[in-house]
Order: C-alpha cells, then structure tokens, then sequence
C-alpha cells in the first residue's frame, strides 16, 4: 500500500473544489436565486453578502480537498477508478449535503422542494467534483 501523494490531493482538491464551487454558482445565482432571495426575506435574513460568500468558496475548495483525500484513502483497497471516485463522492454527499439538508427541512428552516432540489443538485455536483478530482489524483 502506497503513502497517500498530499500534494496530488491538494490539486486534485482544488479541481473538484472549483466544480463545488461553480456547481453552487450556478445554483445560488442563476437557478434558484430568486426563490433563495424570497426564503431569506421570509425569515428575515439578509442574503448572503461578500465575507459570506467569500467563506463558502473557502469551503467548497476545503471540500473538494477532503474529497480527494477520501478517494486517495479509498483507492488501495477498491481500485483507482471512476466508481471508486463516485463512491467517495456519496459519502461525502451524505454528510456535506443530504444530512444538513434534512435537519434544515425537519426544523422548517427551508422550503421542501427547494431543499430537495439543492439535495438533488448537489449529487451530480459532488460526484462530478469527485471524478474530477480523481482524475488530477495520482499516486507517484
């Protein structure tokens, strides 16, 4: 078994991390802008502003990161391959997106649909973050 190469993962990271990142751009501003900008107002909160914003990129990239990092731990017992880099993205998934998202719905945070719109969303963003990254991953 192999030592985990730390700065494949720290770039591969940053690949899926911009995926993370551009995923959550497109849907926080172009999809379900409007419908995130009437939730706020209805539980009157400001919408996200700079210093905000500026931490979820930070996230997004430290996501990613822990992503590859899962995968390259993954890798030496199922393979280095695409359904080894899907399956660490569905874990990561499970705790980064479907598990918050339930507790958001379940204390009425956030409407349903977009809740289970933004879970939805956030599987094929977390599994193309995650074959993304997977492919930038090499061992030597």
């Amino acid at each position: 078994m192999g030592k985990i190469n730390v700065g494949r993962v720290i770039l591969g990271g940053l690949v899926a991390g911009l995926v993370i990142n551009i995923g959550e751009s497109i849907l926080n501003l172009a999809i379900a802008g409007e419908t995130m900008e009437l939730a706020y107002r209805q539980l009157n909160l400001e919408p996200p502003g700079g210093t905000t914003i500026g931490m979820f990129i930070i996230l997004g990239f430290v996501l990613g990161i822990l992503l590859v990092w899962l995968y390259a731990a993954l890798r030496p017992r199922f393979g280095a391959s695409a359904k080894t880099a899907i399956m660490a993205g569905f874990f990561v998934w499970l705790f980064a997106f479907l598990w918050p998202s339930i507790g958001n719905g379940l204390i009425g945070l956030f409407d349903a649909d977009l809740l289970v719109f933004g879970i939805v969303w956030g599987l094929f963003e977390v599994l193309a973050a995650s074959v993304a990254g997977a492919w930038v991953y090499r061992e030597d």
